[in-house]
């Protein structure tokens, strides 16, 4: 699902969840715009989603790494 503000590759998963935390102090402000809001919630779900998706590339990145090195571990054992 494309958003009108489509994250930026580029952005680093720091900076998304600074953003994050930017939007999440404005939608909690008393006097929050309801146009505002709704751009700030479709925005802070686009963010939400990218960092999702780092974790789970970063976790199958980890997972590839401890089994290479447990299979170096296993050849070097025979």
């Amino acid at each position: 699902m494309s958003g009108e503000h489509e994250v930026d590759p580029s952005v680093g998963y720091g900076a998304a969840v600074a953003e994050l935390e930017q939007i999440l102090e404005q939608l909690e402000r008393p006097d929050v715009d309801i146009d505002v809001l709704a751009k700030q919630v479709q925005r802070a779900a686009e963010l939400i989603r990218m960092c999702r998706n780092r974790i789970a590339s970063a976790r199958v990145e980890v997972e590839t790494v401890v089994a290479d090195l447990e299979d170096l571990g296993d050849s070097t054992a025979t």
